[in-house]
């Protein structure tokens, strides 16, 4: 069984930080790839960061300079370090992951992940 959790969300004034955690469960190849993802109400949901096996990163643009995503696999456990949040940061974000690594592993994969968590939501106030 897989389960993906979600912690570290919370509400933080623009120019502030937040760490969100993922602690993961179940065999490590449903993990070849994690990502974040977050929607916020009325919109679609969009990719935040994703990471492979090898290690192999990508962000979304907007993202680029003030989030890092890193994992570690001795604690199961995936990270997203936020910096500079910004209003528009606000959303529910989401942990994901997949037993598809290599090529399939992307931003692109907003739905097509196979597991999630139930989310946590950072609000972010100007």
């Amino acid at each position: 069984q897989v389960q993906l959790v979600e912690s570290g969300g919370g509400s933080v004034q623009a120019g502030g930080s937040l760490r969100l955690s993922c602690a993961a469960s179940g065999a490590t190849y449903t993990r070849n790839c994690m990502g974040w993802f977050r929607q916020a109400p009325g919109k679609e949901r969009e990719g935040v960061a994703v990471i492979n096996t090898l290690g192999r990163t990508e962000y979304a643009g907007s993202m680029k300079g003030r989030f890092t995503i890193s994992q570690d696999n001795a604690k199961n456990t995936l990270y997203l370090q936020m910096n500079n949040l910004k209003p528009e940061d606000t959303a529910m974000y989401y942990c994901a992951s997949d037993l598809r690594g290599g090529d399939f592993c992307g931003l692109s994969r907003k739905y097509d992940m196979l597991y999630w968590g139930q989310g946590t939501q950072v609000t972010v106030s100007s």
